[in-house]
């Protein structure tokens, strides 16, 4: 697993925040990502998508559900990353 060093300032937003703190705890996080063909609703640490939606609004409402049916954090990506 590659390591990742973040600045200073990066430890200070509450989004970083959340996600170090649930990859500490060992979730599995679920997470909504851009692709050419739609957007992507993928657990973390898989190779696989869970499911390729048309557009981010049905992404975000089934990551919404995953997310609380197994307690973890869902992160939504943009177009830029």
């Amino acid at each position: 697993m590659k390591k990742i060093v973040l600045r200073a300032s990066a430890k200070t937003n509450p989004q970083v925040r959340s996600y170090l703190s649930a990859v500490k705890k060992g979730q599995k996080n679920q997470h909504i990502v851009p692709t050419d063909s739609g957007w992507k609703v993928k657990t973390a640490g898989s190779s696989r998508a869970t499911k390729i939606c048309k557009t981010q609004k049905e992404a975000i409402a089934l990551g919404t559900e995953i997310a609380k049916n197994k307690k973890t954090e869902l992160f939504i990506h943009g177009r830029n990353g």
